[in-house]
C-alpha cells in the first residue's frame, strides 16, 4: 500500500495520525495537515455524517487553496505515529464520502481517516460553512 494515496505524509515508514471525537466517534487526520487546534465559531465546518458534535468547543485549523479551513470538534485526543502498513484505503464500492480516506485501528476501534482540505472543499459544494 502506498501512503500517498491515502493523502498521508510519511516519514520512515509511519504517518503522524491526530485523533480527534466528534459526537462519541473517534476519527483520525493527517497531523501535517493541523496548523494548530483553537477554540470553535459559529461558522466553522461541521460534519453531521459524523455525528452530532456533543460540545464542539474546539476547532482544528488547517490550510486550504482559499485560506485557513476550521473543522469543529468535541475533543482532540493527541498525536501518534502510526506504521504506513496499518492504514487501509477506503474501497470505491463503501461510497464514502470524498474526505473520507482509509481506516485503521487504534486500540481495537475501527478510525475513520478524513482529509480535513476535503472536507472544505465538500462543504463548499454543499453549500454548507
Amino acid at each position: 500500500m502506498n501512503d500517498e494515496s491515502l493523502g498521508f505524509e510519511e516519514k520512515s515508514g509511519e504517518v503522524d495520525i491526530l485523533f480527534f471525537e466528534i459526537g462519541g466517534g473517534l476519527f483520525g487526520a493527517d497531523a501535517s495537515q493541523v496548523l494548530r487546534i483553537d477554540r470553535s465559531l459559529p461558522e466553522d465546518i461541521t460534519l453531521p455524517e459524523l455525528g452530532p458534535l456533543h460540545r464542539g468547543n474546539r476547532a482544528l485549523v488547517f490550510d486550504t487553496p482559499e485560506g485557513e479551513g476550521h473543522l469543529k470538534v468535541d475533543a482532540v485526543n493527541g498525536v501518534r505515529s502510526i506504521p504506513v502498513t496499518q492504514l487501509r484505503r477506503m474501497p470505491p464500492t463503501a461510497g464514502a464520502a470524498p474526505y473520507a480516506v482509509g481506516v485503521c485501528l487504534e486500540e481495537a476501534r475501527t478510525v475513520l481517516l478524513i482529509d480535513l482540505v476535503e472536507t472544505a472543499r465538500t462543504q463548499e459544494t454543499q453549500g454548507r460553512h
